[in-house]
């Protein structure tokens, strides 16, 4: 098997990457292209499903040619995916009826309180999750009451939807020519249609959102083979693999115990604490979603705290105001002041996710004096990212009566030593990166490899994982705890702003 290799297909908010791994789970080469960020209004984010298809293509030609070894050398494809990322389209001609509303898009609002009626946790008993404009149910139900003929479409069983892993695997297979429409329980468990208890979709929160089933895929488990390949040098390759993104680092960084933990510092960041066989509700914020399923074995549950906006406040900075020209370049800011001078920079761009779901915060910078400069404001936006981690970590040991022992980190934020080290003070236990940060897309590998007899299961993703820095906390008490303290008072200047004045 040492010459045998994965292709992992991570299909990101911002870019598309593909990398190939050996049986050691080691990075042998990747290909990576951004795609465009589309922003109608204010609030609304998409993305061109058409364009993300052939980045994927592209990108998988690139590692390939890169690692210098041929199709017939990948035993099997595995796909990860920005989650709650919803698109339509037409079974017939494979045209999307309408861009791919991105999961950070805020325009259901009116639907989700129509949806609700007051009562944000309708349906959270059977689904896990609070009404909320992240997910993807609510986005399909906005397409089909925008775009014309789209509802009597999709009433004539002509349309399909998915999150952005099942647009990929009908694609891959054949598209309108015998394309396979399938999801995974992690993705599925992001819709607000499945019942998490019997991973079937939920017939009457899709009648109450006017979803047709016809246009649901089939929920398979997180590792089996779905189907064959038939586009370009990926065919005849076995796709045995899909996990949500952050599903997908949860398995790379080997969190197979009930208790164990990981936070992925993207886009956004997610923290996610596995709760084994158990379905844990959460009294405080949190989402409760499927981790994994394996083949045949049960589903494995987590809670998660989602938080919308990390990664993508530096690239605000960097793309809006000019701060910068490449992220790394916050660091050289932020290391030039020993602290944020007192300024917080709440970044509810989206509204706040965990632990609050407020769709009516927007961002805010407070705390500002005449004393303030360019580098207490990088820094600021730096320490929002840990606070905001600091907050669903709380959220997270309240709902499930563990005290984490150390957070396990993932993502591109992770090179930022300013960061871990701050993260690390204000949770108080230590953060730990591991060799290949890569385990977004190296646990979609996992499940797609163990499909196939590659690995052997969770052993050999334990056996692979080794740790490479550790950050412990060096702040007292009084400090994070007046910092903390501060943050949280500047968290409360965001809520309200959305109102009947403010119309998005």
């Amino acid at each position: 098997m040492s010459d045998k290799y994965v292709l992992s297909i991570d299909q990101g908010t911002t870019s598309t990457r593909a990398i190939v791994f050996n049986h050691a789970g080691q990075v042998v080469a990747s290909g990576q292209k951004e795609h465009e960020q589309i922003f109608p209004r204010a609030g609304w984010v998409e993305h061109n499903p058409k364009e993300i298809i052939s980045s994927t293509a592209a990108v998988s030609a690139e590692a390939i040619t890169k690692a210098g070894i041929s199709s017939a050398d990948i035993v099997a494809i595995g796909i990860t995916n920005q989650r709650e990322t919803a698109v339509v389209w037409d079974r017939e001609t494979g045209e999307p009826v309408y861009n791919a509303i991105v999961w950070q898009d805020t325009r259901t609002g009116k639907i989700i309180e129509e949806l609700g009626g007051g009562n944000q946790d309708k349906y959270k008993a059977k689904v896990g999750l609070p009404l909320a404009t992240y997910f993807s149910g609510p986005k399909v139900k906005w397409i089909l009451d925008n775009v014309d003929g789209a509802r009597e479409k999709a009433e004539a069983g002509k349309l399909a939807f998915g999150n952005i892993d099942t647009w990929l695997v009908w694609n891959l297979t054949g598209g309108v020519d015998g394309g396979i429409h399938v999801t995974d329980p992690t993705n599925a468990s992001r819709t607000m249609l499945m019942d998490l208890s019997t991973l079937a979709w939920d017939e009457e929160i899709a009648a109450d959102m006017t979803i047709p089933l016809s246009m649901l895929p089939e929920i398979k488990s997180s590792s089996e083979v779905y189907g064959e390949a038939t586009v370009g040098g990926l065919k005849g390759l076995p796709i045995s693999g899909i996990l949500g993104d952050q599903q997908a680092a949860t398995f790379g960084q080997a969190c197979f115990e009930p208790g164990m933990a990981k936070n992925t510092y993207g886009t956004g960041n997610f923290m996610l604490l596995n709760t084994g066989e158990e379905q844990v509700p959460s009294k405080n914020g949190l989402l409760t979603t499927v981790c994994y399923k394996i083949g045949d074995s049960k589903p494995i549950y987590a809670l998660e705290g989602s938080i919308a906006v990390t990664g993508s406040l530096v690239q605000w900075l960097r793309d809006n105001l000019k701060f910068f020209t490449d992220a790394p370049e916050i660091s050289e800011l932020a290391g030039q002041v020993e602290d944020n001078g007192g300024a917080y920079f709440v970044p509810a761009f989206s509204g706040l996710y965990a632990p609050y779901w407020r769709d009516d915060a927007r961002g805010a910078l407070v705390g500002l004096t005449r004393y303030v400069n360019r580098n207490h404001i990088a820094r600021a936006v730096l320490e929002a990212t840990a606070y905001q981690t600091r907050e669903v970590l709380e959220a997270m040991e309240a709902d499930s009566g563990v005290q984490l022992a150390e957070l396990k980190v993932d993502g591109g934020m992770i090179a930022n030593e300013i960061l871990m080290q701050f993260q690390a003070d204000q949770l108080g236990v230590d953060v730990v990166r591991p060799v290949v940060a890569e385990t977004t897309a190296l646990g979609a590998a996992y499940a797609a490899g163990i499909a196939v007899g590659f690995w052997n299961g969770e052993q050999d993703v334990i056996d692979n994982w080794a740790e490479d820095k550790r950050w412990s906390p060096k702040m007292d008490d009084a400090q994070r705890d007046r910092l903390f303290r501060n943050w949280k008072k500047a968290v409360t200047k965001t809520f309200d702003w959305v109102d009947e004045d403010v119309v998005e």
